[in-house]
């Protein structure tokens, strides 16, 4: 028998994947990477990685189990067209639904929304806290995903800092996080998390090895559980300085970061010549 593959659980939005927004062009025109849009919405492009970046992904499909991982719901996720294999596995609703070719598996759903029910307080009390205590100013959407967790559109030049700590700290009481990512703020049960479902997927698998990335709060419980991980340059866990022992924070930030994580896990894989 071959030996198991490694496994590569990678967060999507703003780690392998950009908006244009959040492209982080610095370089003059002349000596911008070429850019692969891998997200339609409405008829619009709406992200993108390099050209470079899509072909170290194929490459990477070949060589490991990539799971991609995000907070996405599920249709969010699906609109996505990342290049090279077909993942086996995926992981959306920050660990709420693990597919499984491209199918939520029940089980792990049920298993899931069960301890939620035991271990937090409930959904609907979170929405209704943010639907109070939101500016009507500055918030642009109320949306809950999943019936498993909340976020809200804002304005982020309107948004007062001091709310976002408040809403932690209350969030905190009730078995809740909260994460400020570009234009959304999320209210997440704690339980719920990638980490969780990437152990799953290494169980299912037999991977020995668990690579992992992402820029978020919300990632850095997958990156302490992978036995290495890498952060870029930018994000939420860059802004804190946020780091541990088996971690490399990248200076690369915006796209340029998407494409160096992606050397860094071809070459733990065993591509050295990707570095």
């Amino acid at each position: 028998m071959s030996a198991p593959k490694v496994l590569v659980a990678s967060d999507l939005d703003r780690t392998l994947i950009y908006s244009s927004a959040a492209l982080a062009l610095t370089m003059p025109d002349a000596r911008a990477p070429r850019l692969l849009c891998v997200e339609v919405h409405e008829a619009r492009p709406l992200s993108y990685m390099t050209e470079t970046a899509a072909a170290l992904l194929t490459e990477l499909g070949d060589m490991a189990h990539f799971v991609p991982t995000t907070t996405r719901t599920r249709k969010q996720y699906q609109r996505i067209n990342l290049p090279g294999p077909a993942p086996e596995y995926a992981i959306c609703a920050n660990g709420g639904h693990l597919l499984v070719d491209g199918v939520s598996d029940p089980d792990w759903h049920a298993a899931v929304t069960a301890r939620l029910a035991d271990e937090c307080a409930p959904l609907a009390e979170v929405r209704d806290h943010l639907e109070a205590t939101a500016d009507p100013v500055w918030v642009r959407k109320h949306r809950v995903a999943e019936d498993l967790f909340a976020y809200l559109v804002v304005e982020r030049e309107l948004l007062p800092e001091e709310w976002v700590k408040e809403l932690a700290v209350w969030a905190e009481s009730r078995g809740w996080t909260v994460s400020l990512q570009g234009r959304k703020i999320y209210a997440v049960p704690k339980p719920l998390t990638k980490s969780a479902a990437v152990r799953e997927v290494a169980r299912r698998t037999g991977a020995l090895l668990t690579l992992a990335a992402g820029d978020s709060l919300l990632d850095a419980d997958l990156l302490l559980a992978a036995d290495r991980g890498w952060r870029p340059g930018h994000g939420e866990l860059a802004e804190v300085d946020w780091t541990a022992p088996a971690i490399t924070a990248l200076p690369e930030r915006g796209v340029a970061a998407g494409e160096r994580i992606l050397r860094e896990f071809t070459h733990a894989c065993g591509r050295p010549g990707a570095a």
